[in-house]
């Protein structure tokens, strides 16, 4: 195989899928809650942007059990995206990291989480959880220089 053969993925753009199984309340919850608005829509679908990355919403009969992040944003200032989607009504969780992770817990909705990919130079990363109305597990991750 060539590296041709092996890369097919590597050069397409990753864009994720999130469940909904009531479009419109999870489109309010898009905009008022998180300030996102999509940019393309059509039946059954709502496609959304950000800086680097896509997502849309599909309408499905199916839900996810919410057990795991299914989506995460990286920013800059986790304290001040965590306190700015508070004050629009985000409740964000508050749980026990397993070890592999550090161990420790959420505090103020924000955890310490040991370790972090050797390639982004990062020593560890802060992230926070919270789930939309449609019960898909999102997260905020800042990753520690």
């Amino acid at each position: 195989m060539t590296s041709q053969d092996t890369d097919l993925l590597a050069q397409g753009r990753v864009a994720t899928r999130l469940p909904a199984q009531d479009l419109e309340r999870a489109r309010r919850f898009y905009s008022e809650k998180l300030g996102l608005e999509p940019v393309d829509e059509r039946p059954g679908g709502l496609l959304y942007r950000c800086a680097s990355g896509e997502f849309q919403l599909f309408l499905s009969a199916g839900a996810s059990p919410g057990t795991f992040t299914q989506m995460s944003w990286q920013v800059d200032d986790i304290e001040t995206v965590v306190s700015e989607l508070r004050r629009r009504g985000v409740v964000f969780e508050e749980f026990e990291l397993a070890a592999v992770y550090g161990g420790g817990r959420t505090r103020d909705g924000i955890a310490e989480v040991a370790g972090h990919y050797r390639s982004t130079g990062a020593r560890g990363d802060r992230g926070a959880w919270f789930r939309d109305s449609e019960g898909n597990l999102l997260s905020i991750g800042q990753p520690v220089r």
